[in-house]
């Protein structure tokens, strides 16, 4: 049988696929396409790259080295023994057990809240979270640095958002004070730990702001579970203010190694979620491996303290190091921690020169962050060695003289 042919249609969607092609072109033949590098085995502090490096494992999520701990991986298998490789349906109607109901109690005394509910994603889950909870005649205000996954929830909700200036108290508080009786609900939407910048959402001025203008307050905790606070239980914990949030949203695949987002809360809250929130809704459960793995990493960050205690001593040694080499680490105070270049070329050159020295980086650039704030966004892991701080700080040194940059 003979295909037809197909009348080739020249639109929007055919010029954007055509730049896409050419840039992406431009980057591989330039040696500076270093996105979907594929890795072999367990990802930790030392990577092996598919084509047999072995690399310093600067660029992970896993901030607590938890990937293929033994207690977790058998876990996992032994959650798949017992119900097999899938949930079957939506949380909603079929796809509940046991196993996901363990886990939200767990997450709900990690958070030391009522109750919690499980998505899918991170992703899925503030996008599931803004949408139920605000809607026409509502008002978000977001940190400008949010995460895309908040600015897309405000957007599916169809209520009206505004953005104020990164950790800015009196540009919030000018919003929160022209918006006063406005609105139904106003709620003020902030990262704990801003993924490009690294530093720390402003918790005591941002809860008196809400106090004072009778908004709601989340916060998305996706990279202060296990990195923040004195034993890993986030931002609360760091500035001792436990119950100061009404929403909290976190992850369970960055320190958490599993795939998954949770919100906990006050009993009411979660199970108005768990029947109003398309996507806990629509979505298939979490499969049981994936459950059960995530249900088993709470436990071993309370029962392994040293991990958090080392994963701020391995940042404090790291950072020190960038400094005193004229490195520009911006505001971070935690294990994130970028390197600004402020040049997309050079970002390249230097990664490139890194991934030479075997240090696995990423290259944060337009329209990641704002032009002329391109930078690497390095990740510490508490299972980093000195010998692969020291690589590191060697290799960083050595490239940066050599491109000029300190």
């Amino acid at each position: 049988m003979q295909t037809a042919e197909r009348t080739r249609i020249d639109d929007g969607i055919t010029a954007r696929l055509a730049a896409f092609t050419e840039r992406r072109a431009a980057l591989k033949d330039a040696n500076r396409y270093f996105y979907l590098q594929p890795t072999k085995g367990v990802t930790n502090h030392r990577v092996t790259m598919a084509d047999g490096r072995d690399m310093v494992m600067l660029a992970s999520y896993s901030y607590l080295g938890l990937i293929g701990h033994p207690r977790i991986d058998a876990a996992a298998k032994a959650a798949i023994d017992q119900y097999g490789s899938g949930a079957g349906g939506v949380r909603l109607l079929t796809g509940t057990t046991d196993l996901h109901e363990r886990l939200e109690a767990r997450i709900a005394a990690f958070s030391r809240r009522e109750d919690a509910c499980v998505y899918s994603s991170g992703y899925v889950t503030n996008v599931a979270i803004v949408t139920a909870l605000t809607g026409p005649g509502d008002l978000v205000l977001m940190d400008k640095l949010d995460h895309a996954s908040i600015v897309d929830g405000a957007l599916l909700s169809g209520a009206k958002w505004k953005t104020y200036r990164h950790n800015d108290m009196a540009h919030l508080e000018k919003l929160l004070a022209d918006s006063a009786g406005e609105f139904g609900t106003v709620l003020v939407v902030a990262d704990s730990v801003f993924s490009m910048d690294g530093d720390i959402m402003d918790l005591p001025a941002t809860r008196e702001l809400c106090d004072r203008y009778g908004a709601r307050l989340m916060v998305d905790e996706a990279h202060s579970i296990g990195s923040l606070g004195a034993t890993g239980h986030g931002v609360e914990e760091h500035f001792g203010m436990y119950g100061s949030i009404d929403v909290k949203m976190g992850t369970l695949s960055k320190s958490i190694p599993s795939v998954g987002g949770y919100c906990a809360g006050e009993t009411t809250l979660i199970d108005y979620l768990r029947h109003y929130s398309r996507p806990f809704i629509f979505s298939a459960a979490l499969p049981p491996a994936c459950t059960a793995a995530a249900l088993e990493a709470f436990d071993v960050i309370e029962d392994e303290p040293w991990r958090v205690a080392r994963l701020h001593e391995q940042q404090a040694l790291y950072s020190a190091g960038l400094q005193a080499q004229g490195w520009d680490t911006m505001r971070s105070s935690t294990c994130v921690v970028p390197v600004m270049v402020g040049d997309e070329g050079k970002t390249m050159d230097l990664t490139r020169m890194l991934f030479d020295r075997g240090v696995f980086v990423c290259p944060i650039v337009h329209p990641a962050v704002p032009r002329g704030t391109d930078r690497l966004r390095t990740c510490l892991m508490a299972t980093h060695t000195d010998e692969d701080i020291a690589q590191v700080l060697g290799a960083f040194e050595e490239s940066g003289k050599a491109l000029g940059l300190i």
